[in-house]
């Protein structure tokens, strides 16, 4: 008899539908098989289901059973399937109607006892279960809470092969989840970390604000204990405040690794993420087998911080330029092409040179200057070009360290942000960019234009600091950032003079 059920599969950061046809035939010798490009875990769980359905008092049938994951020119993973095959074997038997399984979504993994495991990829499911206008979707209980997430379908949370049989058969009401999305949104936006803790540090404070301000990339550079991972932490507390679609698609991405928390279901707070400088190319960008998103996509509408950043391998490095150009990221592999989105700020750390005391006025530095020039050389050029901001971070003095006035925090300065990213969201609205750091050339000849003293200030600049184009354009951009901030509309000698002092690695090739 032949049955089938409703799933589904995640290919990048969305869902498509998959129907998994059982048939079990009486003819000839038992077996098992499983097509449609499954993978080991999908395979494995003809044990799983077997020990599942007679563990909860079902007998497994010992007859010739085919299970078909269609489409089946699609390469399928993971253990979600484990539900839907165990559900498509007792309808194929007759002990479910076929029809009260139409309409409806199911997703798990089965441990040996019959209960439902939590799996990856549950929200865009949802997403997709109500494009396709199902009524309702039965995923594993710990998973409910991030797929009633998305309004417009419902959500039954089941926690054992018993209850969704029960649950089809009419003998088990399970109710669908309820969440109140704005009350959830509200209290997963705030951040722990706020500027009003930092010490001292004003003008890289500045920086940092017109950076949150243009979504443009920083480079810090200072000596061990200035406070450089400290400031970078708190960038996110300034940034615009997430709108629920960004929210969604940045939940998406968490959701596909496995990330969300059952307490945390939406990523509403912009994500701040820190890899190991020992990360590899693939862990920084993504990789694998099946592509799977990276750092670059799990900071996606968040900060990528790379502390110590000549310390990365260099192809982990050179792999950030596209993301950082193009804002997304396609992987390649023989079994498929994925692109996975990466809108990120990045924000370096480094040393100013091996030991990390070079101009630090209360320690001796023991480095030669051929040692700074190869240290400093492990960023490339092509990388630096494409970050907007250098800025170097002294030592905090013990004055400020002890002074207990207030600073500045992060509500008051995300305020200017807002104020500056409210007149480029204007500024752009037919343009398709959401801030400075997006204009393209067209953007900045029709918005960055400058007057005679300016633009000799721009050149004076270009032929002393031996500047590259994509510089010249990363300093414009800057500019209309400061310009922003200050409410104005076009561009003074004093907004390039203080961009371009944020060029501090900028030198003539040797």
């Amino acid at each position: 008899m032949l049955s089938k059920v409703l799933s589904s599969a995640v290919m990048g950061i969305d869902a498509y539908l998959v129907e998994v046809e059982v048939d079990v035939a009486a003819r000839g010798l038992p077996f098992f098989s499983t097509v449609g490009l499954p993978d080991a875990a999908i395979k494995e769980s003809k044990d799983r289901v077997r020990a599942a359905l007679k563990n909860n008092g079902f007998d497994f049938p010992l007859k010739q059973i085919v299970i078909n994951l269609a489409p089946a020119n699609i390469k399928k993973e993971g253990s979600a399937f484990d539900l839907p095959i165990a559900l498509g074997i007792i309808a194929a038997e007759g002990l479910i109607e076929q029809s009260a399984l139409d309409g409806y979504l199911m997703a798990g993994e089965l441990s040996l006892d019959g209960r439902i495991k939590p799996v990856r990829g549950v929200l865009p499911m949802a997403v997709k279960a109500k494009e396709a206008g199902l009524k309702g979707m039965v995923v594993p209980f710990d998973n409910a809470r991030e797929a009633a997430v998305v309004d417009g379908i419902n959500v039954y949370g089941a926690r054992d092969l018993v209850e969704v049989v029960e649950f089809i058969r009419g003998e088990n009401a399970l109710s669908p989840h309820r969440l109140d999305v704005s009350r959830l949104f509200d209290e997963n936006s705030r951040y722990a970390e706020d500027f009003s803790e930092v010490k001292g540090q004003e003008h890289v404070k500045r920086a940092l604000e017109i950076a949150a301000s243009g979504g443009h990339n920083v480079l810090m550079i200072g000596p061990p204990g200035s406070g450089k991972t400290m400031l970078a932490r708190r960038l996110v507390s300034v940034l615009p405040e997430m709108g629920f679609e960004e929210a969604i698609e940045t939940t998406k991405v968490h959701s596909v690794m496995g990330l969300i928390n059952t307490d945390r279901p939406l990523v509403a707070a912009r994500p701040f993420r820190s890899p190991h400088h020992t990360i590899s190319d693939a862990g920084l960008i993504g990789g694998g087998a099946v592509p799977k998103p990276g750092e670059v996509s799990l900071s996606h509408n968040g900060v990528l911080f790379l502390d110590e950043l000549p310390e990365f391998h260099r192809n982990a490095l050179e792999v950030l330029r596209q993301p950082l150009e193009d804002h997304m990221v396609t992987i390649s592999r023989a079994s498929a092409s994925i692109t996975y989105p990466a809108s990120f700020m990045m924000v370096a750390a480094m040393n100013p040179c091996p030991c990390g005391f070079y101009s630090d006025p209360t320690h001796d530095c023991t480095c030669t200057p051929r040692q700074i020039q190869r240290y400093r050389s492990k960023v490339s050029g092509p990388l630096l070009d494409r970050i907007d901001i250098h800025v170097e971070v002294p030592p905090v003095k013990f004055r400020e360290l002890t002074d207990d006035s207030a600073c500045e925090s992060s509500h008051d300065i995300r305020a200017r942000v807002n104020a500056a990213r409210a007149l480029q969201r204007a500024r752009f609205e037919k343009d398709g960019v959401y801030c400075n750091s997006q204009m393209k050339p067209r953007h900045l000849k029709k918005y960055c234009g400058v007057d005679e003293a300016t633009h000799s200030l721009l050149e004076s600049a270009m032929e002393r600091l031996g500047l590259s184009a994509r510089a010249y354009n990363r300093i414009l951009k800057v500019a209309k950032t400061i310009a922003d901030l200050d409410s104005r509309d076009r561009i003074e000698a004093s907004d390039v003079s203080e961009a371009i002092q944020y060029r501090s690695l900028d030198r003539k090739p040797a």
